[in-house]
């Protein structure tokens, strides 16, 4: 699998991923936009405007005869928003790409942004917001961030604030939109059953008149943490949920992979340490899974659980000796944990690579996000090259206390009774 990338005059950059036995392609528009860039006055409107861009544009004004066009090609669309990008992509059968195109450019460039449709979507996204508090194996993640790196941006809900939303207007998502929607700020990613050069001259000829102009730029993270830290977020549960991790480093740092090691081997899949011991021996929990994340700045390793409330401090527990005895080496990594965690990364991979949407994906964020494009074979190999004493040295260096950190979702009054675990 590989790619081409072409950039036009405007900086909007172009990305084919050709796979000929694919009979269906993905359009995937992403935008280094995301609630990073976001101030307290309008927190949540990177993802509002992820909502408004199918809600009608000059050309096609509603959102009946946009959804009306996919379904009429058998196609999927959807967007999504994180904290450094949005993205908006529309799968189909590959011979209706420029379908995908010409509607994608449309919803970018002329949205009608109808201050009714807005008001309407106000409530969509209030019981969005409801949804992720009411499903707290999804917000833990948040509660953990927000720990991290405290009010600023990179630590406030994706989704944003109910009162903030309520307050929103047309106005502000066209400030918004001038201030990061720039083509020089995008990319367009074509991946399926396409050619290289049938896919640079629709895109161009859709995309190739956006403007470009000076985008904002977001806070970097400032980190000083210097003892452990617990943020608890007392809701009355059936099942306690916490996230244990680490800071870490940014995407571009040599350590990502073997972090991304690493992580498998502690939560990645059934056979995992963390899995095994916290589930399997214990039966503390029924999920227990470790993952490295990584942004432009800052990074982490994660571990979460779902556990039995009367239990929760001996997961914790757990979990902490764990991660110490990954750390101090009581108990290393042998070469046989190293080559399955190496297969079970390459493996998911693999799998996730055989959908076009998420090949789209691939190239994308590192389009925007990193300072090169690594193909999947590259990927893989940086995989392999991880050695044993590189999981020991990132365990040691990462693995503190002094930058341990404890989010809880539970029925608790408070998090001081979690403090005392907190010892490597």
């Amino acid at each position: 699998m590989n790619y081409t990338r072409t950039v036009l005059p405007n900086g909007l950059r172009i990305l084919t991923s050709p796979m000929p036995s694919f009979e269906s392609a993905t359009v995937l528009v992403m935008v280094g936009a995301g609630s990073r860039y976001e101030t307290r006055e309008n927190s949540g409107i990177s993802h509002f405007l992820e909502h408004m861009a199918f809600k009608g544009t000059k050309n096609r004004p509603s959102a009946l005869i946009i959804s009306s066009l996919i379904d009429g090609i058998g196609g999927e669309f959807n967007a999504f928003t994180g904290k450094e990008t949005t993205g908006y992509y529309i799968k189909s059968a590959a011979g209706h790409v420029e379908l995908s195109l010409d509607l994608l450019s449309d919803m970018l460039k002329n949205s009608l942004l109808d201050q009714k449709e807005i008001d309407k979507e106000r409530g969509v996204i209030i019981e969005e917001i409801n949804l992720y508090e009411d499903t707290p194996v999804r917000k833990i993640g948040d509660v953990y961030e927000s720990l991290l790196y405290g009010d600023v941006p990179m630590g406030w809900d994706i989704a944003g604030e109910k009162d903030i939303i309520m307050k929103i207007t047309h106005q502000d998502f066209v400030d918004y939109m001038r201030s990061l929607y720039s083509a020089s700020n995008m990319t367009v990613v074509v991946a399926g059953g396409i050619t290289d050069k049938k896919a640079v001259e629709l895109v161009t000829k859709y995309f190739g008149d956006m403007d470009a102009f000076d985008m904002k730029k977001h806070s970097k993270v400032v980190e000083n943490q210097k003892k452990p830290a617990v943020l608890l977020k007392k809701k009355k549960t059936e099942q306690v949920h916490f996230a244990l991790g680490v800071r870490t480093v940014p995407n571009n740092h040599e350590d990502r992979y073997p972090l991304s090691i690493l992580a498998s081997i502690l939560g990645g899949g059934m056979s995992s340490r963390l899995f095994h011991e916290i589930r399997e021996k214990r039966g503390l929990a029924y999920y227990v899974r470790s993952h490295s994340e990584h942004y432009q700045d800052v990074g982490s390793l994660v571990s979460m659980a779902g556990v039995d409330p009367k239990r929760t401090e001996e997961a914790i527990e757990v979990m902490v000796e764990g991660y110490r005895a990954i750390s101090n080496g009581k108990v290393p990594v042998t070469a046989q944990e190293l080559k399955k965690a190496k297969e079970y990364a390459k493996g998911h991979m693999v799998l996730e690579l055989e959908d076009s949407r998420s090949v789209a994906a691939f190239y994308a964020s590192q389009e925007l996000l990193d300072e090169s494009i690594e193909n999947p074979n590259d990927v893989m190999k940086r995989v392999d090259a991880v050695t044993l004493s590189e999981i020991e040295r990132v365990a040691k260096k990462y693995i503190k206390n002094d930058t341990l950190n404890l989010a809880v979702i539970g029925n608790f009054e408070n998090g001081s009774r979690f403090e005392k675990l907190l010892k490597l």
